[in-house]
């Protein structure tokens, strides 16, 4: 993948941060996990978190759908404040979509079955149109012709492409993926990225944890290290690839890519 850096296709963003996160703190018993995360990201804005592992990247996502609950501070998604509400939760949940390790598509579902269930079931969306619009996002990564398949009949790389077509299914503002290539083979990864990439030409809003740090150059408008539950750097790719301040952040480099 080369370095040039991806231009938005959208027109300028929003001054108005669609995610933000004030004095973050969360607790497994009493291991502080999340230590005073403090995140502003605007509309269309691409962030690349990135760190060793532990270090809190995939716990700082998740806590912005609420798959884990902070203790402390503020989480505001779209103007929301992220609380114990059940129906705000689902609500902010039907706006920001979610790419996981290992696909989690239902094995006993069809790929096209899969891309529909929740337009269907969360936005009461009629059947032929909910199958329209899966069909699209199936064409959009590239693998329509996979529509009446099973998960099990893929390959690991079809199978990520097919979570990412079902959680654009929702038609989602915001992205979020938690090391969506970590899980496949080598030869696959370039096929999941490449699918990312054209995702962000587009303008969509994405938060990734991923250890690609090829796709943090090219892709990122930022990149966040994480250390001990800690945001220790952030800076555009340019400079945190060549310029990094902090030594926590020299010594990931220099042994991730090298």
């Amino acid at each position: 993948m080369n370095d040039k850096r991806i231009q938005s296709e959208q027109p300028e963003r929003a001054s108005e941060p669609v995610i933000q996160m004030q004095g973050v703190h969360k607790w497994y018993g009493q291991f502080h996990v999340l230590k005073d995360i403090n995140l502003n990201v605007t509309q269309g804005e691409r962030i690349v978190l990135c760190g060793p592992s532990g270090s809190g990247k995939s716990t700082t996502i998740r806590c912005l759908n609420r798959l884990e609950e902070h203790q402390q501070g503020r989480i505001v998604i779209n103007g929301e404040e992220l609380t114990n509400d059940l129906k705000q939760i689902e609500a902010i949940r039907s706006e920001v979509g979610m790419v996981f390790q290992h696909f989690n598509l239902f094995p006993h579902l069809t790929v096209l079955q899969n891309c529909t269930l929740a337009p269907m079931w969360v936005r009461k969306m009629p059947r032929r149109q909910a199958e329209e619009i899966a069909m699209h996002y199936l064409e959009r990564v590239r693998i329509p012709e996979q529509a009446g398949k099973f998960p099990g009949q893929l390959s690991g790389g079809q199978q990520q492409r097919v979570a990412i077509a079902r959680a654009l299914c929702m038609k989602p503002k915001i992205m979020l993926f938690d090391e969506p290539t970590s899980a496949l083979d080598p030869e696959m990864v370039k096929e999941v990225l490449d699918t990312m990439v054209g995702l962000a030409e587009s303008g969509m809003t994405m938060l990734c944890v991923t250890h690609e740090m090829g796709f943090a150059r090219t892709v990122a408008d930022r990149v966040i290290f994480m250390d001990k539950g800690e945001i220790v750097e952030e800076a555009d790719p340019e400079t945190f690839f060549t310029q990094p301040n902090n030594e926590r952040t020299k010594l990931f480099l220099s042994q991730i890519l090298h």
